[in-house]
Order: C-alpha cells, then structure tokens, then sequence
C-alpha cells in the first residue's frame, strides 16, 4: 500500500485504462466473491478487466472474469474457443471503443497472455504445423538455435550454449517412448508461442 500501481498513476493523471488476460497478483485468498477487491485490477487502477486471475488456467475453458464478477468464454460452436484470441478481441474493442468515445484521451492497456506457461494447450493446427521438428531432440536443437543466433548476429560470434541442468537426461538417454512423448511437447509449446505471437499482432 506504500507504492502505486503504475495503472492508477496514469488513470489519476488522465488515461484511460484496462487490463486483459492473465493477472497474477491478487493473493489466492482474495481471489472469490467475497473478495477484497482491492488487490484485484479493478482495484489497482484498471478501469477495465477482462481475463483470469491466477498463474495459469485451461486455455479451452478459462475462468474468466470481467471486474471482479467470473463470466463464461463465449460459446460459438462454429468456432472452437481459445484463451487467446478472445482476450485480444477484447482488448482491440476496448481501444477501438476509447479511440471512438474519447479520441485525444491517452490510454494504457496490459494485455498478458496464459502463453507460453503451463497449460501448454493450442488448437492441434497450430502444434501439428511442427510435426517431426524436433524429433531430434532437445540438445541437437539447442546448438542448431544458437548457431542460428549467431548467424542472424542475435547473439556475438563467441557466444556459448550455458550447461544443460543435471535435471533433464541428455537425449540420448531418452527411451524411445520418453523422446516421442518429449518431442511433441516441443511441438505444442512451438504452436502455442506462434499462436500467442499470431494473435499479439492482431
């Protein structure tokens, strides 16, 4: 309570603001009907909130809320629902609407997605797009990555790859049942983060 949130620092210096998707800062025992509220967005100087409070939440199913009161993702059977795009058509309503109401009125919008946390959950067009690209494993891909990286000049030219942790097998260790499994969830997590970027674009 000793410091302001950025958001309420512009809505009392006159912006427009609002906050879409995932928000981990309410305490997990204020995060009910009961409240306090003051923790939430709403409370911390977003005027708007659209999105989910917590780490992480099913991307299929989200538990949204709009403010502080939970809402149901919309439910249009000729398009399968998906987190991600409905935070950010909420969010380009939002601007197209202060845009419309109030044109020379600074806004601010926080716009964070459940991407690329856990759940790793992404329409399969997306991750099938990367079938096989990782099928020959984690440290292949690594060097691959950072010799890439130095050729694009991402990184300088004496750039070393930091030690695997002790924690994940060398791939090679893998059974061959480990490596499937390990593979496609490099791919899922590939569409996941192209699927977010995608839809941060719109």
């Amino acid at each position: 309570n000793t410091v302001a949130p950025i958001a309420d620092v512009l809505r009392m210096n006159g912006y427009s603001t609002a906050a879409f998707g995932k928000m981990h800062h309410t305490p997990v025992w204020e995060v009910s009907s009961a409240g306090a509220f003051d923790r939430w967005p709403t409370g911390e100087g977003f005027e708007k909130f659209y999105g989910f409070v917590g780490a992480e939440t099913n991307q299929f199913a989200p538990g949204l809320y709009d403010g502080a009161t939970p809402v149901e993702p919309p439910d249009d059977p000729d398009t399968p629902y998906h987190v991600t795009p409905d935070l950010v058509d909420h969010a380009v309503a939002w601007v197209q609407q202060q845009h419309a109401l109030t044109p020379d009125k600074p806004f601010f919008v926080y716009l964070s997605f459940g991407a690329t946390h856990a759940p790793h959950q992404v329409p399969t067009e997306w991750s099938d797009k990367y079938a096989g690209q990782f099928d020959q494993g984690w440290d292949a891909v690594r060097e691959a990555t950072l010799k890439r990286q130095k050729k694009l000049g991402i990184v300088p030219q004496n750039t070393q790859l930091t030690a695997r942790p002790k924690e994940i097998k060398p791939w090679d260790q893998l059974t061959a049942d480990e490596r499937k499994v390990a593979a496609r969830l490099m791919e899922i997590y590939a569409g996941f983060a192209e699927h977010t970027d995608y839809h941060a674009g719109r």
